[in-house]
């Protein structure tokens, strides 16, 4: 439960930075983000999860 608590944090923090650091850039990327289509999307969540599993396998062993 610890390990999953921490994991939570550090995501709420990764997750908030753009928004604290640059809004209106954040606010852009997003609108851009609106306009692609749902298979580009799932393709680009489908690598940043299998990426997210890979480092995690690398620190964990």
């Amino acid at each position: 439960m610890h390990d999953f608590l921490t994991a939570l944090g550090l995501v709420m923090i990764i997750e908030g930075l753009p928004y604290f650091i640059s809004p209106a850039a954040t606010r852009e990327w997003l609108q851009k983000l609106s306009v692609l289509p749902d298979a580009t999307l799932r393709q680009a969540a489908l690598g940043s999860m299998f990426m997210g599993l890979f480092i995690i396998y690398l620190v964990r062993g």
